[in-house]
């Protein structure tokens, strides 16, 4: 069965990434050197993990029409802009991402910071485009708009990434770990999932549990990425290895060490399984999905 749901990822990952290229701009005009970096850095390949998460949550739910789709682009811009951000020489200024040069390498320091913030913007352009295709669902599309900004800035990702970058460079404690982590990490898989929940009509309960169970999981993705940046290599991981060190990071393996930070992924995977198996409906795969993702290797 997991060679199947493997392949059939496989399938889903190109039909995304069809879909993400459906919602790319023209590129035209004077500016157009942007319209090419930014389809560089979202093109660049992955798990497009956060809008098959959507996808996947949007089936749960019942969900059958291409409403989802401006969402799932407009999620995957966010997170691509917050990895070229990432990467500048002012935060973590790594020269690697998923196996090739990063944005700022190839385009310039400049045009990095400049492509960051253009997918950020044009993430909402894209969203709000569900409005005009899709006006009868006006009520929902703006509810998940609301996910999607809210869960994307001060009090989500761009939250956490405030206090991660702030934190740098000297040890802090659980707390704030927790915190960098439920934000940075756990903020855009939350969106992921109850936007997904929200434009296929669950109910407010439903929405709220799912928001649990994606908060698990970033978690216990989060943690799985500080065992990986100590155990694994550059080639398989695609990134360099040991950032976290060499960016004097305070992590879960830092903090707790390699076995008890692999106990707590095992804890986090389990409970967010059971809690998304508690619901009245089932997706197998996603199911599947989530568990892939947290086991990972890359």
């Amino acid at each position: 069965m997991s060679s199947n749901y493997a392949e059939l990822r496989d399938k889903k990952v190109k039909e995304i990434e069809e879909i993400l290229k459906s919602y790319l701009p023209e590129q035209n005009g004077y500016q157009r050197i942007i319209m090419d970096a930014m389809e560089y850095s979202l093109m660049a390949g992955g798990k497009r993990l956060r809008p098959m998460l959507m996808q996947e949550t949007y089936r749960l739910f019942g969900g059958t029409e291409k409403v989802i789709e401006p969402f799932m682009a407009a999620q995957e811009m966010i997170h691509t802009y917050s990895l070229v951000h990432d990467d500048l020489p002012a935060m973590d200024d790594d020269e690697l991402r998923r196996g090739r040069k990063t944005t700022h390498v190839v385009y310039g320091e400049d045009m990095g910071i400049l492509a960051g913030d253009a997918l950020l913007n044009y993430a909402f352009e894209t969203a709000a485009a569900a409005f005009d295709e899709y006006p009868e669902k006006a009520l929902q599309i703006g509810k998940a708009m609301k996910i999607l900004g809210n869960k994307a800035g001060i009090y989500g990702m761009l939250g956490g990434q405030v206090v991660d970058v702030k934190e740098t460079g000297h040890a802090v404690d659980k707390d704030v770990l927790d915190f960098i982590y439920a934000l940075k990490t756990g903020a855009l898989l939350e969106s992921s999932m109850m936007i997904g929940a929200t434009l296929a009509g669950a109910d407010d309960e439903s929405i709220a549990l799912i928001e649990k169970v994606a908060s698990k999981v970033g978690l216990a993705f989060q943690v799985q990425d500080d065992i990986l940046d100590v155990t694994s290599t550059a080639e398989v991981l695609g990134k360099p290895i040991h950032s976290d060190e060499k960016n004097e990071k305070t992590t879960y393996v830092t903090l707790l060490g390699i076995d008890k930070a692999e106990k707590i992924v095992e804890k986090e995977s389990v409970e967010a399984i059971e809690l998304l198996k508690s619901l009245p409906v089932r997706n197998d795969y996603l199911e599947w999905l989530l568990t892939q993702l947290i086991h990972r290797k890359k």
